[in-house]
């Protein structure tokens, strides 16, 4: 079994079961509580008397760690049956109710579930929230550890979203299904976020102040239509001088 790619950070815990006695077909997504790094998680799991791990951790800036291959069972979800089949994740969330998860952690988890499901041949991410369906993967593969266990794990924020880790994860491994006028929306979300480089800032204010532009959304992008308009304008601008 490979590793994910996505991991950026390995620290491979002793608390584990080598090999796993089952293909893996889930997913077991639990709260770390507290907002920890990649390092300091895997530090905490390095030790032998906290007799726990996990395969991956997300820590709160969404960096992704390695802490148990994915060809072994990590300690993680207080059911040897379910980690011997499941990836188990930890994801880094604050240390009270309902223990929320930075957006930089909550997309990080849904890449690194996507990356695991291609790898591993799983079609579809499957959630009900019905605990009589663990082990009916093709009812449901998306498990937690309050199942298993007297725990909030993986806590209310995690737990109420995991229909929409579901869906867009499966979005993900059905292909871009976006539109082209959402294509274009975050294209332009995205580049509009650039900083304008130093150099032209000046070029910039020369042009605004020659009516070739208005000097808004200096980093969007531009259509044909605009860019034509301001070269019309370039050219008017050079006739009448």
């Amino acid at each position: 079994m490979s590793n994910s790619p996505l991991a950026v950070y390995t620290r491979l815990s002793p608390n584990r079961t080598s090999p796993r006695n089952h293909a893996i077909d889930t997913i077991t997504i639990h709260c770390y509580v507290g907002q920890v790094t990649a390092q300091s998680a895997g530090a905490w799991f390095a030790k032998e008397s906290a007799q726990a791990s996990c395969n991956y951790v997300v820590d709160k800036d969404g960096k992704i760690g390695l802490i148990v291959d994915e060809g072994d069972r990590s300690w993680c979800s207080s059911s040897s049956s379910n980690d011997h089949r499941a990836v188990t994740i930890e994801v880094a969330s604050d240390m009270v109710h309902p223990y929320a998860v930075t957006d930089k952690a909550y997309h990080a988890l849904i890449e690194l579930c996507a990356d695991i499901c291609k790898r591993n041949g799983i079609p579809k991410l499957l959630w009900q929230g019905d605990k009589s369906l663990v082990g009916q993967v093709d009812r449901q593969n998306l498990t937690v550890h309050r199942w298993f266990a007297n725990k909030a794990c993986p806590g209310d924020y995690l737990y109420s979203r995991l229909g929409d880790i579901a869906k867009q994860v499966n979005a993900k491994l059905e292909g871009d299904t976006m539109t082209g006028e959402e294509i274009y929306k975050e294209l332009t979300a995205y580049t509009a976020s650039l900083p304008l480089p130093g150099w032209a800032k000046e070029e910039l204010e020369e042009a605004v102040a020659m009516g070739i532009t208005d000097g808004t959304d200096p980093m969007g992008l531009i259509p044909r239509y605009q860019a034509a308009i301001m070269a019309k304008r370039a050219v008017q601008r050079g006739a009448s001088t």
